[in-house]
């Protein structure tokens, strides 16, 4: 029998989102806390993939992904942000954009190099350069504003610094990136070799006309970032973890030395599918409009109840903030809602390094409207 097994991970446990989806289960309550919808998946996506099943693309696809759904990719991020990537050598399909965020740091953090992340940060983003012997270095983003303190992450910057982990929009906080914070980031890295490992997988749920600002947009950011993507985020699919990775081919390279070990490949008929879908741009250009319905019916839903909101700017994660409720951490809260309340929520002290507690919860309005009327009537009760 083993004993004193040493973990390289002391100090995780299982997720907040597997944890808090446990206990919404077992007391039967709503899940606003995991981020996923409880709405179909379209009739089309569904055809699509079911007609390359029956057609046989039902053995391993290419290493990278096939190169129709990376071309694309490819045509997608040049007609919104005016990029050039190469189909075959800058592209690769991933399962799910948690794979390809741990794959890029595998592939390029080392020992003792320093990552820059900013708190409260999505959970997968340390324990990956963790376990690649890097050090995290967490800058704090604070309420309610949840924006980037760019003196701060200039005082930051060292010779060790490896690499800066952005995310926008931002989960868990639904803040947004500005123009501004793609110029400072260009200004704080220009003439290093730091590199950006950007998670845009909400790219396109942003709402009150604002653009998203992806790093591809910029050239010299470009050539020093990795950028991952989600299809299950943008097509309501999460349970088919396909992602994507873009980069310049000398980051790329490294990404797929480390990708071909990992998973080797991805679903084949699933990107076969995509292939097609992606075709027709509305089917990704109408999320906002789709998501800022859900924001504001939820919002409106919400506004007599005790809860602070301040609506959010991208996701389909909102905050509310309880500071006029109950003095309790977040943790014990969001407990006893699911317990008491029987709905379910994600306490944001918990994507923190030191566990800073601002009094906010985060729920998911991804839910068709009964869900969420529903929610509704519940967190209007509470405090009261």
């Amino acid at each position: 029998m083993l004993q004193n097994l040493s973990s390289k991970l002391p100090q995780v446990e299982d997720s907040i989102f597997a944890k808090m989806s446990a206990l919404a289960h077992r007391e039967g309550a709503i899940n606003l806390s995991q981020g996923y919808p409880d709405f179909p998946i379209a009739a089309d996506l569904i055809k699509l993939v079911t007609k390359a099943y029956t057609e046989g693309y039902n053995q391993y696809a290419p290493m990278p992904g096939i190169l129709t759904l990376r071309e694309a990719i490819t045509d997608k991020v040049k007609q919104l942000y005016g990029a050039s990537y190469h189909p075959e050598t800058e592209v690769t399909i991933t399962a799910g954009a948690t794979q390809a965020i741990y794959t890029a740091i595998s592939a390029l953090v080392k020992k003792d190099d320093e990552v820059i992340v900013f708190g409260p940060s999505y959970d997968c983003y340390s324990p990956a350069v963790k376990l690649q012997g890097g050090k995290v270095i967490e800058l704090e983003l604070k309420a309610p504003h949840y924006s980037i303190n760019w003196l701060e992450v200039e005082q930051h910057i060292s010779e060790n610094t490896k690499m800066m982990i952005i995310n926008s929009p931002h989960n868990p906080t639904g803040a947004v990136l500005q123009k501004e914070d793609l110029v400072q980031l260009k200004r704080l890295t220009d003439h290093t070799n730091i590199i950006i490992l950007s998670d845009e997988v909400y790219e396109h749920i942003i709402f009150d006309e604002q653009e998203h600002q992806s790093v591809a947009k910029l050239e010299s950011l470009r050539q020093r970032s990795l950028i991952t993507a989600s299809f299950g985020k943008t097509f309501h699919a999460t349970g088919w973890k396909m992602g994507y990775c873009l980069a310049p081919e000398i980051l790329m390279k490294e990404f797929r030395k480390i990708h071909q070990f990992n998973v080797f490949s991805v679903n084949h008929p699933v990107q076969v599918a995509l292939s097609a879908y992606l075709v027709e741009p509305k089917n990704y250009l109408q999320l906002p409009e789709f998501y800022h319905r859900k924001r504001d019916f939820f919002i409106d839903a919400i506004s007599g109840s005790k809860f602070t909101i301040k609506p959010t700017g991208g996701t389909y994660f909102q905050l509310l903030g309880y500071e006029n409720i109950s003095d309790e951490k977040d943790v014990d809260f969001a407990i006893r809602l699911t317990k008491e309340f029987k709905i379910a929520s994600i306490p944001i002290s918990v994507f923190y390094a030191n566990k800073t507690d601002h009094k906010m919860l985060r729920f998911c309005f991804a839910k068709n409207e009964d869900t969420l009327k529903q929610s509704a009537e519940i967190l209007n009760k509470i405090g009261t």
